[in-house]
Order: structure tokens, then sequence, then C-alpha cells
């Protein structure tokens, strides 16, 4: 069933005006959804996919390129290729677990932080509570009963601090799963390219056709990828399709030449 936050969500798109007004009744609003968590993760996790899938697309059809362009054999693309996937993959990966990690270690740090202030120096937190809402146009009572409000649980408080003051919101991404995904993304749409090649070595029509193949290959891949993209930032289809082939073909492009022109410089 879908959450209150996938109603609104579709509401917008379709700009569905009876659908929004279902999705923000009372009882909806005031009723906590983990849905609505779990909802906003997965699509987070899907951007990364997507992330990795183009980077994987993009880097591997640009070492093929690079390496027709030169005239190097099927053996030496496969090679550069996987090595390429592999490693570079797993790169991408890690450094986007470190960063989702290092991200998480830092709010937990200044969350303790602030909890650590609120029991020494409430007094001043209070006064930075009454700033914020001041600054959002609170006045005389309203002020007052904002602040006493707030300050009264102890944990919104320290959220609202964390949100107002330091602009730090808790992530529902694991910093494992977001790695997985973007790997996931990279290894599993970034081989396309390569297929071609290895398909050569069993049929005589990718042997003759190995590099328009793998062009071919690659374009219904960033296509995909493109599909994938514009359902998860909700854009509009054909221009988040053509902005994906446009990037992944200028990269081709690049890498071609220049393996063309260094195999005449380096002999």
């Amino acid at each position: 069933m879908p959450s209150r936050m996938e109603k609104a969500r579709k509401a917008y798109y379709s700009k569905n005006i009876g659908l929004a007004q279902r999705a923000h009744k009372d009882e909806l609003i005031r009723k906590t959804e983990k849905g609505d968590v779990f909802s906003a993760a997965k699509e987070q996790y899907l951007a990364e996919f997507v992330y990795g899938a183009i980077d994987g697309t993009v880097t591997t059809f640009a070492v093929v390129a690079g390496a027709t362009g030169a005239s190097l054999s099927s053996a030496v693309v496969i090679i550069l290729g996987f090595a390429n996937l592999i490693a570079d993959g797993f790169s991408m990966a890690i450094g986007n677990f470190l960063s989702e990690r290092t991200q998480r270690d830092l709010i937990a740090r200044e969350r303790e932080r602030e909890e650590w202030e609120i029991q020494a120096v409430p007094a001043g937190e209070r006064e930075e509570i009454r700033e914020i809402f001041r600054r959002k146009g609170f006045k005389g009572k309203d002020l007052d009963t904002a602040v006493r409000v707030v300050t009264s649980d102890k944990k919104v408080w320290v959220d609202t601090m964390m949100a107002e003051e330091l602009g730090l919101l808790e992530s529902p991404k694991t910093p494992w799963k977001t790695a997985m995904a973007t790997y996931l993304g990279f290894i599993v749409i970034g081989i396309i390219p390569l297929l071609a090649y290895v398909f050569s070595y069993f049929a005589p029509f990718f042997e003759r056709n190995t590099f328009a193949t793998a062009v071919v290959m690659t374009a219904v891949a960033l296509f995909a990828v493109g599909a994938i993209k514009s359902y998860v930032i909700r854009v509009n289809l054909l221009k988040s399709v053509f902005e994906t082939v446009f990037i992944g073909g200028a990269a081709a492009a690049i890498s071609y030449y220049i393996g063309f022109f260094l195999k005449f410089i380096v002999g």
C-alpha cells in the first residue's frame, strides 16, 4: 500500500489536487509512517545505482573506445575493460561508503555535542532556539510558546538545533547499502560495452562487427539508465535519455581519438 509521501509525490507529478488533498488528511499527517522513510531510502539507493551505472558505462566504454582507436586487440580491450570495471567500480563504491559513513559520524558527533550543551548550558541553548524562531517571524507570546514547547522535549530540542542551526539531517541510507548499490550499478551496466568483445570469441558476427556492436549495446544501456534516471528524479524522459547518451557518447569520442592519435605518436 502506498505511503502518504508516495501519494503526495504522485499527486504533485500528476498535478492531481484531489489526490493531494487525500494525502494531506489530518489523520494521515499525524500518523507516523515508517513507509515514508523506507520509500525515501529506496529511491536514494536507486539513485546511487544510477550514479554507478552511468559512471560504469561511460568509463568502461571510454576504455573500449580508446583501445579501439589505438587498434589494440580484442584481448587487450577485454583485459583493460575488466580491470577498469572491477578496480574502478570498487574504488567508487569504497569512496561512496567512506563518504556516507563520514557524514553519519559527523552527524552523530554533532548530536552528542548538542546534547551535552543542553545539559551544560541550557540557558544559552534555549536562547539559540529563541533566536531561530525569532528569525522565522515569531514574536511575543507566540515566540515564548514555541521556545517552551520545543525545549520541553530533549529530542525535539536537539533535532531542531541539528536541522536549523547546523543544517544536518540524518539520512535513512546505510553506508554499506549505498556502496553496494553503486557497485552493483557500475558492474551490471558497466559490463555491457565489453560483452561484444567477449562474444567475438564465440560468434563470427560479433568478431566482424565488434566495435559497432559495442556502440549499439552501450547506447541501449545508456538509454535504459537515462530512463531509470528520469524515474528517480522525475524529469522528462527524452531529456534524461538524451543527456545521458550525449555524455557517454562525448566521453567515448574523446577517448577514441586520443587513442587514435597516440597510436601514431607512440608508434
